[in-house]
């Protein structure tokens, strides 16, 4: 008799199909897994990435504000001596820091969406709406990604003069000006608060 080449297997036939069924099952488990887990990676990043985008919004919209606020100063200031309260800045606040204003403080100071005692910046021309961005030559796709939440708004201080008169000189010194904007976004949940120093007016 002659010996066989091949092994023989114990295990009957019906009972291997079965095992292979079950190693199939265990390996679509797994790969399932890694794929949801892959998916939700990809939600999480590109949620990070929107709320960064929303962020640096944000800080533009708030670094606009101040540069439009400074401008009104810059402008103002072209045409004679500045007074806080009285137009072109009749939106302006008088620092006094043994009774500081509240409502001031709240804006500088307060987290969130705060506009209370604020203007309103509205671009260069006043005209501008951020939220909407009609008439920005934008296409609507882009116009979708650029709007903001709220329009930016900004608040000005006259800190006082930023050197005193000479003795009997009636001459007006030029005064500093501390400018506070807030801005959100693309969401309003994401505000930025902005703050420059400004010198202008004077004789």
């Amino acid at each position: 008799m002659r010996a066989s080449l091949y092994p023989t297997s114990s295990v009957e036939p019906e009972r291997q199909h079965g095992i292979v069924l079950v190693m199939a099952l265990i390996i679509l488990l797994l790969l399932t897994l890694l794929a949801s887990g892959a998916l939700g990676q990809a939600m999480l990043q590109q949620r990070m990435a929107g709320a960064q985008r929303s962020a640096r919004q944000a800080t533009l919209a708030a670094e606009s504000a101040l540069r439009g606020a400074q401008r009104r100063l810059w402008r103002g200031a072209a045409g004679g001596p500045l007074d806080c309260g009285a137009a072109p800045i009749a939106d302006c606040y008088v620092f006094d820091p043994a009774q500081p204003n509240a409502m001031v403080r709240a804006f500088r100071r307060q987290s969130g969406w705060v506009t209370e005692g604020a203007t309103e910046y509205r671009g260069t021309d006043g005209n501008r709406d951020f939220t909407t961005l009609t008439g920005s030559g934008l296409d609507a796709r882009t116009r979708r990604t650029a709007v903001l939440a709220k329009n930016p708004v900004y608040l000005i201080e006259d800190l006082g003069p930023v050197e005193p008169s000479p003795a009997g000189s009636a001459a007006r010194r030029p005064h500093a000006y501390r400018i506070t904007a807030r801005a959100t976004g693309g969401h309003a949940n994401i505000v930025r608060v902005a703050e420059s120093t400004f010198i202008a007016g004077g004789d």
